[in-house]
């Protein structure tokens, strides 16, 4: 079995659970391809790992799983280097939250033998994607969580005026605006005030960040529809983000998002409770009465 392993720097606490996958795997026989930069990170804390490396999303051809090493954001950036090739994700949680990375750092074996019994199911997941008239992104133009268009700095409020296939919904004067997946509404579109969703649902929330206009809510839309944006400010320039990567963009660069033809494909294993994430990490419903 060939296996791609993504990380990141981790806490020194966490540098057993990382030994432990290595050691594991090649006790199992698994072909290992780890992240570059994280090859040499391992080396230089002292770990010594064997195996190919991979930079780019056309080393990981041939792979069976990839499995992220970290929290949320390693997961995050994970997909970016899988897109199209849709390889299974497996997200260990040596992080933080861990709230897409669901397997602990304690279930390392279980989760390896788990993958050599296919004792697990695939969770698709819908992406957001940018079109836009530049290549803002390099080419990874697609988000599991949000697309998000932000003023740039203390400047004054922005007005972002919104089409919904080609059809003007609204301009929101406001310091930004969120477009999430229904992944991405525990993320930022919850801290302004989005609506929880279920990952299988097929839907984008528009979210606004600080509105001018209070009575200005979130909206649901439909996956099947285009959102179009023009923006407008003081200022010739804002910021866009696709999850955790942001670029300035001037005011006159034409975007708009959509449903990514693609998913990326996320491994659950057995006795995965997604309402249970729910009230262990966001203390969701959190009530002395329960």
């Amino acid at each position: 079995m060939r296996i791609a392993i993504h990380g990141r720097p981790f806490r020194d606490d966490a540098a057993n659970h990382v030994k432990e996958l290595y050691n594991y795997l090649k006790s199992r026989g698994a072909q290992v391809i780890t992240y570059a930069p994280f090859y040499n990170y391992l080396e230089e804390t002292g770990i010594t790992v064997h195996g190919e490396q991979y930079s780019e999303k056309e080393d990981l051809s041939g792979t069976d799983f990839l499995m992220s090493v970290g929290g949320d954001g390693t997961l995050l950036e994970a997909v970016t280097y899988v897109g199209k090739l849709q390889i299974p994700i497996l997200g260990i949680n040596i992080g933080r939250l861990g709230f897409l990375a669901t397997t602990q750092g304690e279930e390392i074996k279980k989760a390896v033998d788990a993958l050599y019994s296919k004792d697990f199911k695939y969770d698709d997941r819908m992406l957001i994607k940018l079109v836009s008239d530049e290549d803002i992104f390099g080419g990874v133009n697609f988000g599991l969580n949000e697309l998000t268009i932000l003023k740039r700095d203390s400047s004054s409020m922005i007005v972002v005026h919104t089409y919904i296939d080609g059809e003007y919904l609204n301009s929101y004067w406001a310091d930004g605006l969120i477009i999430s997946t229904p992944t991405g509404s525990t993320g930022y579109s919850l801290s302004c005030g989005g609506p929880l969703m279920l990952p299988q649902l097929n839907n984008f929330i528009i979210a606004p960040v600080s509105p001018h206009n209070l009575n200005v809510r979130p909206m649901i839309v439909s996956d099947k529809s285009e959102i179009s944006f023009k923006i407008e400010g003081r200022s010739n320039y804002f910021l866009v983000s696709l999850d955790s990567r942001s670029k300035i963009v001037s005011a006159a660069t034409k975007i708009a998002v959509k449903k990514e033809d693609f998913k990326a494909r996320l491994v659950e294993l057995k006795g995965y409770n997604y309402f249970q994430t729910l009230r262990n990490k966001l203390n969701w419903g959190l009530d002395l009465r329960n």
